[in-house]
């Protein structure tokens, strides 16, 4: 008997290696994988290599990588030599329903079904599409989408005594919201929105191509909106920081003419919204499908096919997980009670002052 198991042993571990070996012959691939992630509990999508203590989305990635025979090891420990790239390095727990990444796979047979097994249930890749040698989905993606999925009595104003659960957004509040976002449409000098930035840094300089706030809804009780952002690219916190400053406006701790300011020169102080709630949602390739997606060769970077399976993620892991973890660790309530702190008035305070002594 126990040469029987000996031998069934030895056998799968040989089934193992020819399959090793078969992988090893085939051509390596350009491609790309459409991911959706949970990002709670994950200090953000990108890899620190050698800093094992906080863990990314993308350690678990390329652990599954390298374990379904995709990838050899060394390229799981020098993603150079994959020409791994990330579309949008998303920050601590923040999710995606949309991300893409780009890099050189070997084309194994059930390649996703086998990627997914090695992945926890709340990381999956949902789609993979052959793409050009040259790709890299960092670089050729023209523009952005986001979500941001907020408790609506974030919007309440601070001298009413609102009950979370109870608090219902009107009409007039939402219409308010949304002329603020539509402030933000445009090129702008988001150097207020992001760490170190000055004021003359070019890259500071960011095109929004929409940013409104849908009709609100009920789960478990409690109201909640989805903010939609698309922009060409966004620096470290800008979309936290730019929701942050419409609510501290909202809520009245500080003027409209705040908006204007941190558009120009002066530093001025910008909240920052939780990370709970933002979810990179769509990555867009408008030039890349026109000049490839009908070659015949490749296909464009769509994924209307996809698109079923994204919002049953989104039903399944996403939401919930921002909901539940509002209502536990409250983290909107806790951060709407930092507002105050903030020193919306004193750049511009001190610009008068400053004016005066001049004269």
């Amino acid at each position: 008997e126990e040469n029987g198991h000996q031998n069934k042993r030895l056998k799968s571990d040989a089934d193992e290696e020819d399959a090793e070996d078969q992988n090893k012959k085939l051509p390596k691939r350009k491609i790309v994988l459409l991911m959706a992630y949970s990002g709670k509990g994950y200090h953000g999508m990108q890899r620190n290599v050698g800093s094992s203590q906080f863990k990314t989305i993308e350690d678990d990635l390329v652990s599954a990588l390298v374990q379904s025979g995709c990838i050899p090891e060394n390229h799981g420990e020098d993603m150079k030599k994959m020409s791994f790239q990330r579309c949008a390095r998303t920050d601590k727990g923040v999710s995606a329903a949309g991300q893409i990444v780009s890099l050189k796979v070997r084309l194994i047979d059930d390649i996703l079904e086998k990627i997914n097994c090695h992945l926890p249930s709340h990381i999956r890749i949902l789609g993979l599409k052959r793409v050009t040698g040259g790709f890299n989905s960092k670089n050729k993606c023209d523009a952005r989408t986001y979500s941001y999925m907020l408790p609506t009595f974030a919007f309440a104003h601070k001298d009413h005594d609102v009950q979370e659960e109870l608090y219902r957004l009107d009409r007039e509040t939402l219409e308010r919201v949304n002329n603020l976002l539509a402030c933000y449409r445009g090129t702008h000098n988001f150097h207020n929105f992001t760490s170190q930035k000055g004021p003359r840094d070019p890259s500071a300089k960011r095109y929004i191509m929409e940013m409104y706030c849908g009709e609100p809804f009920v789960r478990e009780n409690m109201e909640f909106a989805v903010i939609k952002v698309k922009g060409q690219s966004f620096m470290m916190h800008q979309i936290r920081k730019m929701i942050g400053l419409v609510i501290a406006i909202v809520k009245g701790y500080a003027a409209e003419s705040i908006m204007e300011r941190s558009w120009g020169e002066e530093k001025v102080d910008v909240p920052k919204a939780p990370g709970l709630g933002l979810v990179l949602e769509k990555v867009h390739f408008e030039k890349y499908n026109r000049r490839f997606g009908n070659d015949g060769l490749h296909e464009p970077l769509e994924w209307t096919e996809e698109e079923e399976k994204i919002a049953v993620f989104k039903e399944q892991y996403i939401y919930p997980t921002i909901i539940n973890t509002e209502r536990e660790e409250k983290s909107m309530a806790n951060w709407l009670n930092t507002l105050p702190i903030h020193d919306f008035n004193s750049s511009a305070v001190e610009m008068q002052t400053n004016n005066k002594n001049s004269k």
